[in-house]
């Protein structure tokens, strides 16, 4: 199979945008508004977005990014001698290029398991921190980040993060939950929500460019507890679009617009937004089903997201790369190596239907 007929499982980020999107984008080119997020489809996506976070104070912000994003909102929310916690297979820690360090904030990575940073082990931090004379020397805590879905795929329960947020208050610290993939983790959560994020985070941004938009982030600070003068701190490190409609119209599009959804009861009616979340989690675990039952692969880590990691014998890569797109994530033992596939809001039911002839037929 050449490349082009490849089932491009790499990334979520290798795709368009939805139709919807487009469309939006096209029927509102013609229209002269105002700049630098002050236009009437930005504003609409503002209201679409607290309405459905049920956060009628939240204020948002569009940026570009995810990397530009959380280089921005955390140099705007952090103090010049404070840094932020992390866990050590964090985005920012270990895939940013040192982003977040070049605005002047250590990230302080802490053991982590499965992708996640506990409660306990946060506590243990802090409370060895606090108690040391020699604190004032130190880097001191300003903000804890964590990703939903996590890097690895997996997910914090509610109660996990209600736990996280009542030891970030405890300790005057914030809670900052990168969304980039938000669509994904809110599908395969039973108990976390926009609404519970919007009660239990400090900051959190619901990420576009992964699911449904050709790029963009929006950036929720959900209990009006934005820093005074954002649009000019945003503007200082180069993150305001002066055409910031672009991104706006994008999220109009995905939070204003529906689609029926099949339910064990009939149909439902669901926001765009989280119906590409929802389209992407079932074809990863109907790609599960298909690597583990057919073809016998161990999964590397237990995800139940978009992100699928599986034990990938070394003499079935050739093969497979004949038929797939996907990432060496790194090797397990000299015969055997970890690879994530990816399925996205663009993945196709025929893509999976065709991988699964192509696959059984020739592993």
């Amino acid at each position: 199979m050449n490349s082009n007929n490849l089932v491009h499982l790499e990334s979520d980020y290798n795709n368009g945008a939805h139709e919807a999107v487009l469309q939006h984008l096209i029927e509102t080119n013609d229209e002269r508004t105002q700049s630098y997020g002050d236009d009437r489809f930005s504003n609409s996506a503002r209201e679409l977005i607290r309405e459905v976070c049920e956060a009628s104070e939240a204020e948002i912000f569009f940026l570009a990014g995810g990397t530009q994003t959380n280089a921005t909102i955390l140099d705007c929310v952090l103090q010049p001698y404070e840094g932020v916690l992390c866990c050590d297979t964090a985005h920012i820690n270990v895939h940013e290029s040192g982003a977040v360090e070049f605005t002047g904030h250590k990230v302080i990575a802490l053991p982590g398991e499965d992708g996640k940073l506990s409660a306990d082990t946060l506590r243990e931090w802090l409370d060895a921190y606090f108690v040391d004379e020699t604190a004032e020397h130190m880097v001191r805590p300003g903000a804890v980040y964590i990703t939903f879905p996590t890097e690895l795929g997996t997910l914090y329960t509610a109660d996990e993060l209600k736990a996280l947020s009542q030891i970030c208050h405890s300790r005057d610290l914030l809670l900052y939950v990168d969304g980039a993939r938000l669509a994904y983790g809110l599908a395969a959560s039973p108990d976390v929500t926009l609404p519970f994020l919007a009660r239990t985070a400090d900051i959190f941004y619901i990420g576009g460019t992964k699911c449904g938009a050709l790029c963009g982030e929006a950036v929720v600070f959900p209990k009006g507890n934005t820093p005074s003068h954002m649009l000019s701190r945003i503007k200082r490190h180069g993150s305001l679009l002066a055409k910031s409609r672009v991104v706006g119209v994008q999220f109009d599009a995905l939070f204003s617009q529906t689609e029926k959804w099949s339910m064990f009861n009939g149909q439902c009616s669901m926001i765009i937004y989280l119906a590409l979340g929802r389209h992407a989690v079932q074809l990863a675990m109907r790609l599960r089903r298909l690597f583990v039952e057919r073809l016998g692969y161990k999964p590397f880590i237990d995800s139940p997201t978009n992100q699928q990691f599986y034990v990938i014998p070394n003499s079935d890569l050739d093969a497979l790369r004949q038929h797939i797109g996907f990432e060496v994530w790194c090797p397990v033992s000299p015969t055997h190596t970890a690879c994530r596939f990816v399925t996205s809001w663009a993945t196709s039911e025929e893509e999976i239907e065709t991988l699964e002839k192509e696959l059984v037929n020739n592993l």
